[in-house]
């Protein structure tokens, strides 16, 4: 493997894991900011992180979530639960 598509590689790895944020309006007109951290390479963990982050450590509200269910133990393929994209986002306002 060239060092190229190593790198290449890399960047692509990197991006997968990324937990994104847009700003999101809500019903009463409040500000909030909507995270998606969904795919394999995510978690929720990191949705929560990247409130902490967007809110600049002031804190912040969790609105809604939403979210793959965790797939039972017959729906998986030799006790792993292959091929299943993950779906996870969180609505939060800040404090």
């Amino acid at each position: 493997m060239t060092l190229k598509s190593l790198l290449s590689l890399l960047a692509v790895l990197t991006l997968a894991g990324c937990a994104t944020s847009r700003p999101a309006y809500l019903n009463n007109g409040e500000q909030g900011l909507a995270i998606d951290c969904s795919g394999e390479a995510n978690s929720w963990a990191m949705c929560y992180e990247k409130a902490d982050a967007s809110c600049a450590g002031t804190g912040y509200r969790i609105v809604g979530t939403d979210g793959t269910p965790a797939p039972t133990e017959d729906d998986k393929t030799l006790g792993v639960d292959v091929g299943n994209y993950k779906n996870r986002s969180v609505i939060v306002v800040c404090k």
